[in-house]
């Protein structure tokens, strides 16, 4: 027997859940299908347990610099395991919030793979449903190399699975899953090296903030393997071995962060008629639309800025757009910002310097400042603040702002604001500063 829906959702991570729950509000029919923990890496394994590992490292730098504001403090000890039972414990609290949410919106959970077994109907197990629209929202999965002795390393997923602190680690890998990683173990305990196949890290951000957090991690004592070639790993008395183009390596712990893929190798796209590019991707259109007329993808599997707030606003744009009749309702995927939660942290949204160059040529104007905040006057280690402004023709209008250092993650949702809504150079120059701050730099730029 067939049980028939409005909307199957194959996937029940934050884009997936967001889309099932908007859609439900307006009366559709519909149902979640997901093998694995409600909310996806997001919350399992990856924004929310990251951000909690985050805090403790930002709370580890705060102790060795109280004692420049006069605190005496005495030998403290970090309690790894304590912190990851509590985590957890956290994450599985908000496993049942997602639970009730759909259960409240009425939406139906179906627990196990989902697999196309045509365009419209989708099987788990034995059962069989039917919808006239269906999502892939099964979001991604960390990639592994495939070299000899790659599987002593760990993952991001296995980073969470760590009960202790490991002494040396080597990161691989030169994106923002390395760097945040590699900035919570040095700062909780471990000595980490990164290891890189280029010259630096973050090579997609503007050149200011990789150069300036490559300072600030070398500062902080991580340590640097450039235009390194990744060869064996090997488990010896001591540890792990890495074998790798400049040498080798002794470390208790390896963690590949050489990128992600989406999972979904197990759907059976073809029997839908849905084709994916090598890396396992959908195409789909600016509506979500994929090749195929009544399916639609969200979220890491189509590629495209492979952020949990943006899969939850491309899907419900798309719960707008096929049950509330806002036909030309969808996600502009411009002007999108981000964080990194690096040690400092990093805010950035819209074009680098490069990329506005490239585009605009001559028009092209870029302010920035560099300065310790005054946080920083007091304490041991002076880490310093960067800001780049980048501006476009006569009205100096603003595509591009990028910021590194303390509160850099926290204020840049406003000024995300302002600069999608077309905010100029001027207009930031007439907003009266808030002092002191270090968000006030941005409206004094010169």
């Amino acid at each position: 027997m067939t049980q028939d829906y409005d909307l199957i959702v194959i996937g029940g991570g934050s884009g997936g859940v967001a889309t099932a729950r908007r859609a439900a509000s307006y009366g559709a029919r519909c149902a979640v299908i997901e093998a694995g923990r409600l909310g996806g890496t997001c919350v399992n394994v990856g924004c929310v347990p990251k951000k909690i590992m985050w805090y403790a490292a930002t709370l580890a730098h705060a102790l060795g610099e109280a004692t420049g504001y006069g605190f005496q403090i005495p030998e403290h000890r970090f309690d790894w395991a304590s912190l990851k039972r509590d985590r957890d414990a956290y994450v599985a609290r908000l496993n049942d919030i997602y639970a009730r949410m759909l259960d409240n919106a009425g939406v139906t959970r179906i627990e196990g793979y989902g697999r196309f077994v045509d365009a419209h109907t989708v099987a788990v197990g034995d059962e069989h449903y039917r919808a006239k629209h269906v999502l892939v929202a099964v979001g991604g999965k960390p990639r592994m190399p495939d070299l000899p002795g790659a599987e002593l390393g760990i993952n991001s997923d296995g980073f969470f699975e760590l009960e202790e602190c490991p002494p040396r680690v080597a990161v691989v890998g030169s994106g923002y899953i390395a760097v945040e990683l590699a900035g919570v173990l040095q700062s909780l305990g471990s000595r980490v090296t990164i290891l890189t196949r280029r010259e630096s890290v973050l090579r997609s951000f503007d050149e200011l903030l990789r150069d300036t957090l490559m300072a600030e991690m070398t500062a902080s004592g991580i340590e640097f393997c450039h235009h390194t070639q990744m060869q064996a790993v090997e488990r010896t008395d001591g540890g792990l071995q890495i074998q790798h183009s400049q040498g080798t390596l002794e470390a208790d712990c390896l963690l590949w962060a050489v990128g992600r893929d989406p999972v979904t190798a197990g759907l059976n796209l073809e029997a839908a008629g849905i084709t994916t590019d090598s890396r396992g991707v959908i195409p789909v259109d600016d509506f979500q639309n994929t090749a195929v007329e009544g399916i639609y993808a969200v979220g890491d599997v189509t590629g495209r800025y492979e952020l949990t707030p943006v899969a939850i606003a491309a899907g419900r744009r798309l719960a707008d757009r096929l049950f509330d009749g806002q036909s030309e309702r969808h996600l502009k995927y411009e002007m999108i910002a981000t964080v990194i939660f690096s040690h400092p942290p990093i805010g950035t949204v819209g074009l680098t310097e490069a990329e506005a160059r490239t585009r605009y040529g001559d028009a092209v104007k870029v302010y920035t400042t560099r300065f310790t905040p005054m946080y920083h006057a007091f304490t041991p280690h002076a880490s310093k603040t960067a800001m780049k402004l980048i501006c476009t023709g006569p009205e100096e209008r603003i595509i591009g702002c990028h910021v590194i250092g303390i509160g850099a993650d926290e204020m840049l949702q406003g000024f995300a604001v302002a600069i999608r809504m077309g905010a100029c150079k001027r207009d930031f120059d007439d907003t009266v500063a808030i002092h002191p701050t270090s968000a006030e730099e941005l409206v004094t730029l010169r």
